[in-house]
């Protein structure tokens, strides 16, 4: 940060709360979403009915009629809750081989591959990744599979045929990955993570052709681009659209990058997170400030500068003691006296973690910097949970001159919050061809 490089990184691929990684607010913390295009698997089931998951298969079967087996059938040594999850020594291989074997759990398939089968359905609890699998596979959300069970139970003679994988449109994009890692940020509880989403499933990336396409031992196959899904594959995309705003500006900061990224980015909301009721925090904890928007970041209207003296303030009054680890000046003490605490970081993002069931009062406090136009005044606009009070002071900003600041309050009254809860408010600041948006969350 001090060199003027931005460093972006990815939160992780937990899925679970308080699972984000890059956790400190020098950091560039990415999630994953999906995109508008979805890769799709079919099997065709004996009676005609086509049930769809979510796979990457390249693989043609031979014949249109496969018979089906379902796990627990499978076997003559494993009890019936092992064999239909088609778990390591239960599958019998003269009742596999040659079929596509029905099993209630995904990572089953070296069993599979193992006892012979030329084709795998499973129950998954997702069907907006699509992964890579050295066989026919077809992993079938719960109601899906539900139609599955269904037809295997219907006839003595079940059959079936995997397509080959095809695209199609997904209208509900962008929606959060749920590998994605979540907050709340469990070392920092003020500094909302992760800051941004960008598109992390199914990207076509370049591939190493000596590298395994999959981990099974049994695929010898060599690609030189592959689909891949992670916040590995997001974390590139804001590195990307962090270098195109540096090439625009370089006379830019890495925190006025950074702002610049997280409030222009696409607002998105419960919705847009599948695996919200699963946990007791959502929203902003899966997605940040919103989902990338790199055409919008190049013309901010503000943004929130940092500089180091703000970050080492923020580590001292997180209880950081050992100061001379991060500047390389061991014997720069933590400053004597300040009243500012972890959460007032001029921050993009607004985050506070309260005690559950006491009235609250929050005040976060922000420096704006203008790089828009000279002459403008910008107005404040709140949109906020029923919960809680937001109010802005001042409401209203005005600038006579680039890169003049102005600083501001924003305080959050609230009678008092359930215990693991969350409420949300947003704050725009707008001089009517600028939209400058910060999410405000308060839980416990």
């Amino acid at each position: 940060m001090q060199q003027g490089i931005l460093t972006v990184q990815s939160a992780g691929n937990d899925g679970l709360p308080e699972s984000v990684e890059s956790v400190v607010p020098w950091i560039f913390s990415v999630a994953a979403s999906t995109t508008d295009r979805r890769i799709g698997d079919k099997i065709v089931l004996g009676d005609g009915t086509t049930l769809i998951g979510a796979a990457v298969n390249t693989f043609t079967l031979p014949g249109n009629q496969i018979p089906l087996v379902y796990g627990k059938t499978a076997s003559t040594h494993c009890d019936e809750d092992r064999t239909k999850l088609c778990l390591d020594m239960c599958l019998d291989e003269r009742l596999v081989k040659g079929k596509i074997v029905v099993c209630n759990y995904t990572f089953s398939l070296d069993v599979a591959i193992k006892a012979g089968a030329v084709g795998v359905v499973a129950l998954s609890e997702s069907d907006n990744v699509a992964f890579i699998y050295p066989l026919p596979v077809v992993p079938l959300i719960k109601s899906e599979f539900d139609k599955l069970i269904s037809y295997l139970s219907s006839t003595q003679t079940p059959t079936a045929n995997i397509l080959k994988s095809e695209a199609f449109a997904d209208k509900s994009a962008p929606s959060i990955a749920y590998f994605s890692s979540r907050g709340p940020n469990k070392i920092a509880s003020d500094i909302l993570k992760p800051d941004i989403t960008a598109p992390g499933v199914d990207i076509l990336a370049a591939y190493s052709p000596i590298a395994p396409v999959t981990e099974f031992s049994e695929d010898k196959r060599k690609v030189t681009y592959s689909l891949l899904s992670g916040t590995s594959m997001s974390c590139p995309h804001v590195t990307g659209a962090a270098a195109y705003l540096k090439s625009l500006h370089p006379d830019w900061s890495p925190a006025a990058i950074k702002s610049s990224l997280m409030t222009t980015a696409n607002p998105m909301s419960r919705k847009d997170d599948p695996y919200d009721t699963q946990f007791p925090y959502g929203s902003e904890f899966a997605y940040g400030s919103g989902h990338l928007n790199p055409v919008k970041a190049a013309n901010p209207g503000l943004v929130y500068e940092a500089t180091k003296d703000d970050y080492i303030t923020f580590l001292c009054k997180l209880g950081e003691d050992d100061i001379g680890t991060f500047t390389g000046n061991k014997t720069a003490p933590c400053p004597k006296k300040s009243d500012r605490s972890p959460k007032d970081v001029n921050y993009p993002s607004m985050a506070a973690l309260v005690t559950f069931s006491k009235p609250f009062t929050v005040t976060f406090a922000r420096i704006v910097t203008n790089v828009g136009v000279a002459n403008s005044t910008y107005t404040s606009k709140v949109t906020s949970d029923s919960k809680i009070k937001v109010t802005v002071e001042p409401s209203t900003l005005s600038f006579t001159s680039l890169k003049e600041t102005k600083s501001f309050n924003v305080t959050v009254v609230g009678n008092g919050l359930s215990k693991q809860s969350m409420v949300t408010a947003s704050l725009i600041w707008s001089d009517g061809i600028h939209s400058v948006r910060s999410p405000i969350v308060v839980y416990t």
